[in-house]
């Protein structure tokens, strides 16, 4: 079990910073473009973990799954995605943690939001003090649960997020108690309002993947997909919060699913799409198609079965 242990500033981590993104941009090759020290150890003065958080920049994200094993060489594990979509992450020192590495595609705006709360640390410090004060806290009080840590910085991140100009999307894993949260009352509000949730004990099944969707710091949206062999996947819900609805959202949301799951090496989606959501499917290049559920789920009569070839050449840049 790790211990969480947050400590005074370093001034040797920005030379640590420096010397293992050399080597990262050499295991990356041509991919990579730049190469940032974000986190807490890239913030003078700052109290932090003592995990050199690193977060290259690459041309193509597929592309970083080629160099996997330059990384290993380097002595990182390689975790895929690890919750975050789009994301590739490593992790150096399975049981005392030195360099934690972030890899995200050009334009992602994850790398805007790391970028822009680094720089917000740096120049309030009065913020970057109750930062430091509230990770010491949480160290003393949960030293051998990393989960209950972060779920103990989500609000503070979350209203950092909100005022440092950060106006950019997130697609995440459910993870958060704050995100889990989200996840059961757009289930209740807008699905399940008085039948049993059918899917409620599959939350931590490997195959039924839980995104929620963020625009800057507020959680708008929320999809569950469930992955099937052969390469088929169900879109077995996805909403948008009725406050956001009519901007566009909705079709972000769902390019970013389809993205996802053909960079997984899915080829189908398939949905069982109500009678008013049908033309939003229609108008998205779906088309009438048998939905053949392994799982049998009863469902309302009055669903329509469509699906979609997620081999177009878009989704790979």
């Amino acid at each position: 079990m790790r211990i969480i242990e947050v400590v005074p500033y370093d001034i040797n981590w920005p030379t640590m910073f420096k010397h293992e993104s050399h080597l990262i941009q050499h295991a990356l090759g041509n991919n990579c473009l730049t190469v940032h020290h974000i986190g807490s150890t890239s913030v003078p003065g700052l109290s932090a973990k003592p995990v050199i958080d690193i977060l290259p920049v690459v041309r193509n994200i597929l592309e970083v799954d080629k160099a996997t094993k330059a990384m290993e060489l380097l002595g990182y594990e390689v975790k895929g995605e690890y919750g975050i979509a789009f994301r590739r992450y490593f992790h150096k020192n399975k049981n005392v943690r030195t360099h934690h590495v972030h890899v995200y595609e050009e334009g992602d705006p994850e790398i805007d939001r790391y970028l822009k709360f680094r720089d917000w640390m740096r120049s309030n410090k009065d913020d970057a003090k109750r930062y430091a004060n509230l990770k010491e806290e949480l160290a003393a009080k949960f030293p051998q649960d990393i989960l209950k840590y972060c779920n103990g910085k989500d609000a503070f991140v979350a209203s950092i997020d909100a005022k440092d100009g950060f106006d950019g999307w997130r697609m995440v894993q459910a993870l958060t108690d704050r995100e889990w949260k989200a996840v059961r009352d757009f289930r209740k509000r807008y699905f399940f309002k008085s039948n049993a949730d059918p899917f409620a004990q599959v939350f931590e099944h490997k195959d039924h993947i839980h995104f929620v969707f963020y625009k800057n710091s507020n959680i708008i949206g929320y999809t569950h997909l469930q992955l099937w062999p052969e390469n088929r996947a169900a879109l077995r819900i996805i909403v948008i919060d009725e406050h956001y609805r009519n901007c566009g959202f909705g079709s972000q949301f769902l390019n970013l699913c389809e993205r996802w799951l053909c960079h997984q090496g899915y080829k189908i989606l398939l949905i069982q799409s109500s009678p008013a959501a049908y033309q939003f499917y229609l108008d998205h290049g779906y088309i009438k198609m048998p939905f053949n559920d392994p799982d049998g789920y009863e469902t309302d009569p009055r669903d329509i079965e469509i699906g979609k070839f997620l081999d177009d050449t878009k989704f790979y840049r």
